[in-house]
């Protein structure tokens, strides 16, 4: 069966479905594509609301049949249905078992994990393109990190970043969050390594890869880092693309570390931050959190229109030569991060996909459970410039 649809937008009737299906409106793209989900009035709803004259398909998360026939139709899958680890994983078989790509914005690398054993040697073997966290997890980190360390065009020895951002919060995000605060995570949650191949890491390597959650003066900067809640993903992510590149001979450097960190302007700041982070993992690890959920927005729910259009990001890295320079690199997006500029992020990943495939690294038949660095590159570090998202440096 040949398949017709370029796109399918899967979980367009959550609130980052809906940015989705706004954006891909609001472009001048030859692809074609459709809008999935497990209710078809909220699906026509949607369409009509964004006056989008495109084609409804229903499949339930656990209906593999249904399923499938999204795969066998769909070029690319891009999924925003969270939590991933409760509605991902059929969706993701069927897409490997019928040559389909995908891309998603989870922040759940635990169940990226189980995608990697389960599909990586399969999707490689047939050159599909596994790509999850295709959002503000993890594409600031991982795409920014590849930008700096290619810019250089010499072996890297360690990269940081320093995340500060605007925006709000949506009740589907919320809901993943809780939802992983039930789970018994272990050593999940804790290896920095988590989803790198097997002895892709040096004991050096491991022992500089711990997560951090102290401050300290960056004078490159000027600027304070504390922790940053997001980089427990994200740091697992960016030794993940490196690892990839490695094995193409792309390595950023022999022994290369990444860390992670909030950005303060101020001493008070990072400490203030420090405090409110605890006590939000405290929270969410507590049954506290069952007396402030009711108060929070449900699925479906999230910020404003003005906290969208209002919102921002910006992180800035310190990249470290094997030579001992150090080099600056910004990457900026304006929007809420969460959702406004996450829908575009992935978006634009799954266009990518589509209308630069010949141009992606590894060549027309790479594929396996990927990162955006590993699997878009370049080409999608040209497709974001041109949509607003900024990346300069050597600052």
């Amino acid at each position: 069966m040949d398949k017709d649809i370029d796109i399918i937008i899967y979980g367009a009737t959550g609130f980052t479905g809906q940015l989705c299906v706004k954006y891909f409106q609001s472009l001048e793209t030859p692809a074609k594509w459709a809008i999935a989900g497990r209710n078809q009035e909220k699906l026509r709803k949607v369409a009509e609301e964004n006056l989008a004259e495109v084609e409804i398909l229903i499949a339930d998360s656990d209906d593999e049949v249904a399923l499938d026939n999204l795969t066998l139709r769909a070029k690319v899958i891009l999924s925003t249905a969270g939590p991933f680890h409760r509605y991902g994983s059929k969706l993701v078989a069927s897409c490997v078992k019928n040559n389909t790509h995908y891309v998603d914005i989870t922040g759940e690398n635990f169940w990226v994990k189980g995608l990697i054993e389960n599909h990586h040697e399969e999707a490689a073997r047939k050159g599909i393109r596994i790509i999850p966290s295709c959002g503000f997890d993890s594409i600031p980190s991982d795409l920014g990190t590849f930008f700096a360390a290619k810019s250089l065009g010499k072996p890297i020895k360690r990269i940081e970043s320093f995340h500060s951002y605007e925006g709000g919060a949506s009740g589907g995000t919320l809901e993943t969050m809780f939802s992983m605060g039930e789970l018994d995570l272990g050593d999940d949650l804790t290896n920095p390594f988590l989803l790198n191949p097997e002895d892709s890491y040096s004991n050096e390597q491991k022992q500089l890869s711990g997560d951090r959650v102290g401050i300290s003066k960056k004078p490159e900067i000027k600027a304070w880092s504390g922790p940053f809640i997001m980089a427990t993903a994200n740091t697992r992510v960016v030794r993940r693309s490196e690892a990839l590149l490695a094995l193409r001979q792309e390595s950023y450097g022999s022994n290369f570390t990444y860390q992670e960190h909030a950005y303060h302007k101020s001493w008070l700041s990072a400490v203030s931050s420090l405090l409110l982070t605890g006590l939000s993992v405290l929270v969410l690890l507590s049954p506290l959190k069952r007396l402030v959920k009711p108060f929070l927005p449900k699925p479906g729910e999230g910020p404003s229109e003005a906290v969208q259009e209002n919102g921002w990001f910006d992180c800035k890295f310190i990249a470290e030569s094997e030579d001992g320079t150090k080099s600056v690199f910004n990457m900026h997006g304006k929007g809420d991060p969460g959702y406004k500029v996450t829908s575009k992020l992935v978006s634009e990943c799954a266009l990518c996909l589509i209308e630069d495939i010949e141009e992606l690294p590894g060549g027309r038949g790479y594929g396996g459970v990927l990162t955006s660095a590993s699997g878009l590159g370049h080409s999608l570090i040209s497709r974001l410039t041109k949509v607003g998202i900024d990346f300069k440096g050597p600052l």
